[in-house]
């Protein structure tokens, strides 16, 4: 094949241009993300009920979306949580689950339980979540001294909002911290009194004049006209102006007996950015768009902005690109310094620019052609698929300086050019593919696992199969080509003789290899001494998921666990923020958040802040003094103080708690009161637990109504309620609406303390006789559930437990809920960690058994395989010294180090045994060697043939890498463990490897003796 391709080298050429020039097409055409946009299977309904309590949400509400949606194709849990006014029920589908078709089930089953849910509950909300859904930057737009907020709002909703969303890439633009004009009617209830009037022909009066006539129409000869009744009321002062009528006859202005007057609508949570009040516009892009080409727009659109807008300041936050530009980063960087240092290398062991300058060549057309593949998959540029190419770089550099060196020892043994290519290339073919499938073998297997690790791996995959495919096609086609065509111009002198570095490092080796072989079996006792050894380095290092990279930010969440205010809320926070010193930025977003796209617990008692300090030791310091406040003057108050989380930990963290004892009342059907639950829990058989969101309390007033005396007195109960839905709820009388803007306008009562209310206000009998509202009220203060969960079988109660290995005592929460009638069950982010442990360890047995087939078969062997296996601890040691010397971690990043690292020893490794095998055939051919004098022969010469190429690869990848071990920055911080762990490897893992695979050749072939053909 070879031989025919460089046969026809013009039609060759021009197969890689068309490739290259379709390549770079492509490239611009591909979405650049930060994550690429996978669908988590999780759905979550949002309800929101004004003025409903958590009981009344659950059994008018929640508890019928759940038995209308337990049908769902595909469900795979549902669980539900009932809080003061609002509601949400939360999905989850099996992976694999067309989240587009699910979306339209669930909003189709929303729409037929309409009619079986209360009437003045708006449309639950569906929303589904996208790794798309993670905002990309959050505008913050501050009102400067005596703007008018309302203004602003509106200034965000109807033109900031619209012109972001014409930029290219946005996909949805959302705001939180608006605030809304209302009109308020303020009743004169002595003015009604003194008229006979009460608040209900107030109402009638005000909705009489904001009537319409939708679809009325009259004929008039030919022609048809439709009828509108104009609106006479537009502001406060047209409200005043309605006539009302006492039941009596008497007619007066409605402004005599009311005030009306324009308001802002009560706040029920605010966004502050430093210590003042604004808004957020948070930015979300298209699956397809490129960040790096939004984020600029986006700056650009601000500039204009503030020059448009100058009553309004406006800053960009938490830009989430940071981390797809450190990526991108560090990939040029590595292709920089590779291809600089590559050059010095092959220059340094070769003494010819030509080869580098084929490496200049061969290297970035790989690369390109690399996104040919990533367009036909359907992949995004972003951080994992990134990840994957500077995986395969490193084989990539591997593979060609093997090949070149393999054509170049052709020549030098007088063999002519053209032939030279073909034998150079067809020699090492067979090793060389070998090897690249050794290492899918790892990778692929892992698209299997579960979840969203295995939808992230899927990109990682395609990358590393795409430039590994990609490299095997240049290494025997393009590179034999460019070798070709390049040195059948001028002479080959300069490549006559060995450089001296390398006869430097070859007299090394040969030294080290008659000492090993000279002590055979010490030696191969050492290695087996030094492999457990090493491995077991593994247990010093600590296990995280991402490395420790400098995070300047911190984020503060907080329940007060009061029943304060929102107004309170953001006192509090404002407070908080005086006592930080020294920060750039803060922002909070407080009580319940406007955000579409929001799908966590909104409470108007809880708040988020942000903040960014200058450095990770000041970050330190004043984080400190924040939880010595909190923890002094807030005690009730339950928080979590750490770092801001980035994309990946949102993408990767979990709703579930990690340990969660559930027990459920089979007879009651209900939450077990908290006087009967208390005593139950004092016994229960766990060392260290916290309350479930269904056991905690909150501080309420409970209303009675006085039903015997209502009925003495022949006041209707629908009064009653009437009446204190006006006093305490929003009383919503009617709306204005014009073009789209609906200004509400609301009935406003005394401010005063519910027992003045009650006191002070009356209640109307049948024959219109009127008395005071607490002598049919009674009133007083409990302690109720703040929350009633619920899943698939109804209403459960739970412990979240933190002691260590919390399943030991199943048995025992089992039989505490046996003792007192109680369902129990046991659930938590525990037991799909153990699944994922569990799949992975099953894939890894996969990825080692696909590795020996493979090897095997290019082998044509049961045994050599297990060298290769055998050598790979040795490189793991090596990474694993490095790591634990400069004080790194096993994380996700070294990780992918050790695999760079081990595809370029089992390269080496595979390559070694191909060569030894071809010896020992040619020297018994043509030496008529025998025995262990040819076996010690073949193996000294395939050492050092291979001595070359290992030490290119190697040096060159330390090399490259190095500059990031002194850079500084989040780029830098992310690839340092995956630089000491490839530094580490092929350091002390090659050199021991050099020894160790001959040894290990040697120690089979001896084994196994001249029965069974190695």
């Amino acid at each position: 094949m070879i031989r025919f391709l460089l046969e026809r080298p013009i039609a060759v050429t021009m197969s890689f241009l068309a490739l290259m020039v379709f390549s770079v097409i492509v490239f611009r055409l591909l979405p650049i993300s930060l994550l690429p946009p996978i669908d988590v299977p999780q759905i979550v309904v949002k309800v929101t009920y004004p003025n409903a309590s958590p009981e009344s949400i659950e059994q008018n509400v929640l508890q019928q979306i759940r038995e209308g949606l337990i049908t769902l194709n595909g469900l795979e849990e549902m669980e539900s949580k009932a809080g003061s006014e609002i509601g949400t029920v939360r999905l989850t589908f099996d992976y694999g689950t067309k989240m587009e078709l699910a979306y339209i089930d669930v909003n189709e089953k929303i729409d037929r339980l309409t009619n079986f849910l209360p009437n003045d509950l708006p449309r639950p909300e569906v929303i589904r979540i996208n790794t798309s859904d993670i905002p990309v930057a959050r505008v913050q737009v501050i009102p400067k001294a005596d703007v008018d907020q309302v203004e602003v709002s509106l200034l965000a909703e109807n033109v900031l909002k619209k012109r972001i969303e014409q930029l290219p890439g946005v996909s949805l633009v959302d705001i939180n911290g608006k605030r809304e004009r209302i009109i308020s009617v303020k009743p004169n209830d002595d003015a009604l009194a003194a008229l006979g009037m009460t608040q209900k022909d107030l109402i009638e009066a005000i909705k009489s004049g904001n009537a319409e006539l939708p679809g009325i129409s009259v004929k008039d000869g030919q022609f048809r006209y439709y009828l509108r009744l104009a609106t006479r009321v537009e502001s406060p002062q047209d409200i005043e102006s309605l006539p009302i009528r006492s039941t009596k006859g008497s007619i007066v202005p409605l402004g005599r007996v009311a005030n009306a007057q324009y308001e802002t609508q009560e706040m029920l949570g605010y966004h502050l950015f430093g210590q003042n009040e604004g808004l957020v516009i948070t930015v979300h892009k298209q699956a397809a768009a490129k960040m790096n080409e939004l984020i600029p727009e986006l700056k650009k659109s601000l500039e204009l902005f503030r020059e448009d807008y100058p009553q309004v300041d406006f800053e960009i936050t938490q830009d989430q690109s940071s981390l797809l530009n450190a990526a991108i980063s560090n990939l040029q960087t590595s292709l920089l310094f590779g291809g600089i240092f590559a050059f010095g290398v092959l220059f340094l062991f070769i003494k010819d620019y030509r080869i580098p300058l084929i490496m200049g060549i061969s290297l970035p057309s790989s690369l390109l052609i690399s996104f040919l593949v990533f367009y036909f998959f359907n992949i995004s540029i972003n951080i994992i698929s990134l990840s994957g190419l500077a995986l395969g770089i490193g084989m990539l550099i591997d593979n060609a300086i093997i090949v070149l060196d393999n054509i170049t020892r052709k020549r030098e043994a007088g063999i002519p050019l053209f032939e030279a290519c073909v034998q150079g290339s067809n020699e090492v073919m067979g090793a060389l593919i070998s090897s690249v499938l050794t290492t899918l073998a790892v990778f692929v297997p892992l698209v299997f696992l579960s979840g969203i690790s295995g939808a992230l791996f899927y990109d990682q995959a395609v990358a590393v199969a795409a430039i590994l495919s990609v490299s095997l096609l240049v290494a025997f086609v393009l590179l034999p080509l460019l070798y070709w065509l390049i040195f059948r111009v001028g002479k080959r002198n300069s490549l006559k003789g060995e450089p001296k570095a390398y006869k430097w490092a070859l007299g090394v080796y040969e030294k080290g290899f008659h000492w090993v072989f000279g002590r055979k079996k010490v030696a191969l006792l050492a290695f087996f001494i030094i492999i457990p050894l090493g491995l077991g380095l593994s247990l010093l290092l600590k296990t995280e998921g991402l490395p420790e990279i400098e995070k300047p930010d911190a984020t503060l969440e907080i329940d007060w666990n009061e029943p304060i205010s929102a107004g309170q809320n953001r006192d509090r926070l404002i407070g908080l923020i005086r006592e930080v010193k020294d920060y750039t930025q803060a922002e909070a977003d407080i009580g319940v958040r406007q955000f579409l796209l929001f799908d966590g617990d909104n409470s108007i008692q809880k708040s988020l802040l942000y903040l960014l300090f200058p450095s990770e030791n000041e970050k330190d310091t004043q984080l400190e003094i924040l939880r010595k406040r909190l923890e002094k003057d807030y005690p009730l108050a339950t928080f979590t103080l750490g770092d801001a989380p980035n994309a990946f930990d949102q993408l990767f963290s979990s709703s579930l708690p990690y340990y969660e004892v559930r027990w459920k009342d089979l007879k009651a059907k209900k939450p077990i009161e908290a006087a009967k639950m208390k005593p139950w829990l004092e016994d229960f058989p766990a060392e260290s637990w916290d309350h479930g969101p269904g056991l905690q309390e909150e501080p309420s007033v409970v209303f009675s109504l006085l039903a015997e005396k209502l009925a003495l007195y022949k006041i209707p109960i629908q009064n009653v309620q009437d009446q204190l839905s006006r006093l305490f709820g929003v009383f919503t009388i009617t709306d204005i609406r014009r073009f789209g803007e609906v200004t509400p306008i609301r009935l406003r009562e005394n401010q005063d303390r519910f027992e003045d209310l009650l006191r002070n206000t009356r209640v109307y009998a049948s024959d219109s006789t009127s008395y005071l509202l607490r002598e049919f009220v009674d009133y007083r203060y409990a302690d109720q559930y703040k929350y009633v969960t619920a899943d698939r079988g109804g209403i459960f109660q739970s412990a979240l437990i933190t002691s260590e290995n919390p399943h030991d005592q199943v048995s025992e929460f089992i039989k505490w809920g046996v003792e007192k009638n109680l369902a129990v069950e046991t659930k938590g982010q525990y037991f799909q960690d153990r699944e994922n442990i569990r799949q992975l360890i099953g894939i890894l047995g996969i990825s080692v058994l696909l590795l020996y087939f493979i090897l095997a078969a290019q082998f044509e062997s049961f045994v050599q395989p297990l060298i290769v296996v055998f050598t790979l601890p040795l490189g793991i040691g090596g990474a694993f010294l490095v790591l634990l010397i400069f004080g790194g971690t096993l994380n996700v990043m070294s990780a992918i180090g050790l695999v760079v690292m081990l595809g370029i020893m089992v390269n080496d490794a595979i390559l070694k045994i191909d060569t030894i095998n071809r010896l020992k055939v040619e020297l018994a051919e043509n030496q008529g060697l025998t025995g262990n004098t040819l076996l010690e022969t073949a193996i000294h010469q395939a050492g050092k043939i291979r001595l070359k190429p290992i030490l290119m690869t190697s040096i060159t990848t330390i090399l490259a890498l190095s500059p990031i071990i002194f850079s500084g920055g989040l780029g830098a911080d992310l690839q340092r463990p995956l630089v000491f762990a490839v530094i580490g490897g092929l350091t002390i893992g090659t050199v021991t490897a050099l020894y160790f695979v001959p040894l290990m050749y040697w120690f089979f072939d001896s084994l196994v003796g001249k029965k069974e053909k190695l």
